[in-house]
């Protein structure tokens, strides 16, 4: 099987150095105010990133949490660093959601090394407005706005703790902002399963979650957080490697 270059994205972009875009949500991610005053460390931890069963990079996230239920704002930012066949590339994703489920809020990546890009995406007038920018100029795209939509981006793992409350048979409008696609996507059945991360057994439940005839597999711990995810389309396998005993 040929495995994807993760490097790669459609349409393709060449190297920019260029600064970071300033997007309208990131001011409420911020403050004080727009988190409100008490924040909570939801998920903090690193995963391993394979592909085609090659190691070619790591993950380090942080997930935090201000409010409750319908009123909690989340804030989930990491580091991707990739290499592979001598190319090197760092993404740095920020995304805002909201509500207990995490729906989508505002967004920004920026894209370091090989294919550099930065993207940002902020709700305008009930749209997702989406601003690219490459070395290919600025390209802008607009998504709908649905209140169970979801970012979750191409290679980067802990977004998908975002698709944690989805029930089978549920579905979620998803985001890849890279490859510039928007998905439903369906939750399969829930499968409790001892996972093996290193030499330790950990407690986890399997849910696939298909588009299509593409699928996602994701293993949650208790607290909905993400363990292990594989996509098989892609060969990408990222697996939690801060819990390995």
């Amino acid at each position: 099987m040929r495995v994807p270059n993760p490097f790669r994205v459609t349409p393709s972009t060449a190297c920019l150095a260029a600064t970071f875009l300033a997007s309208s949500f990131m001011p409420a991610l911020t403050s004080g105010s727009g988190l409100g005053a008490q924040i909570v460390l939801v998920d903090r931890g690193t995963f391993s990133v394979s592909v085609g069963g090659e190691v070619i990079g790591s993950e380090e996230f942080t997930i935090r949490r201000a409010g409750n239920r319908r009123s909690a704002t989340f804030m989930a930012n990491g580091v991707v660093t990739l290499t592979r066949g001598g190319e090197s590339q760092e993404l740095r994703p920020i995304l805002s959601a909201q509500g207990a489920d995490g729906t989508a809020g505002g967004y920004e990546l920026k894209v370091v090394g090989q294919d550099a890009s930065e993207i940002a995406i902020r709700v305008v007038d009930s749209r997702f407005v989406s601003n690219f920018r490459s070395a290919a100029g600025l390209e802008e795209r607009e998504f709908r706005v649905s209140t169970d939509t979801r970012i979750v981006e191409q290679f980067v793992a802990h977004h998908y703790y975002f698709l944690r409350n989805l029930r089978e048979g549920e579905t979620a409008r998803v985001i890849e902002p890279r490859s510039r696609t928007e998905m439903d996507v369906v939750a399969g059945p829930s499968t409790d399963e001892q996972l093996r991360l290193g030499g330790t057994l950990v407690d986890s439940r399997r849910v696939a979650f298909r588009s299509g005839e593409h699928e996602r597999i994701v293993w949650f711990g208790s607290q909905g957080q993400v363990l292990r995810v594989e996509v098989p389309s892609l060969g990408y396998v990222a697996e939690r490697q801060d819990l390995v005993g």
